[in-house]
C-alpha cells in the first residue's frame, strides 16, 4: 500500500474501501458502458472503464441538450393548446 493511501485511510476515519469493493465497482461500471460491454475483451483496466464513463456521461449530457433544445424548437412551432398538453403531459413524468 502506498504512503499515500496508507495517509489518507487514516485521515478519514478508517472508511476506505477494499481494493475488492473497487474492483466490484469497476465490474459493474463496464457492464452499464456500451462501448466496453460489446468489445471484444472481457477484461479492460479500471483507468480504461473510468475514462469511457466520463466519456458516456459527456454524451449523455449532450444527447439531453440537443433533445431539450429539438423539444423546445417543436413547442414553439406548435399552437398554444398544444403546446399546453405537451408541457402538461411532461410535468407529469
Amino acid at each position: 500500500m502506498s504512503s499515500r493511501r496508507s495517509r489518507s485511510s487514516r485521515q478519514s476515519g478508517g472508511s476506505r474501501i477494499s481494493d475488492d469493493q473497487i474492483h466490484d465497482l469497476v465490474t459493474k461500471l463496464q457492464q452499464l458502458l456500451p462501448e466496453i460491454r460489446h468489445s471484444r475483451s472481457d477484461k479492460a483496466s479500471a483507468a480504461r472503464v473510468l475514462q469511457e464513463t466520463c466519456n458516456y456521461i459527456r454524451n449523455l449530457h449532450r444527447e439531453v441538450d440537443d433533445l431539450s433544445e429539438r423539444l423546445s424548437e417543436l413547442l414553439a412551432n406548435t399552437d398554444n393548446a398544444q403546446a399546453a398538453l405537451i408541457r402538461n403531459m411532461l410535468m407529469q413524468q
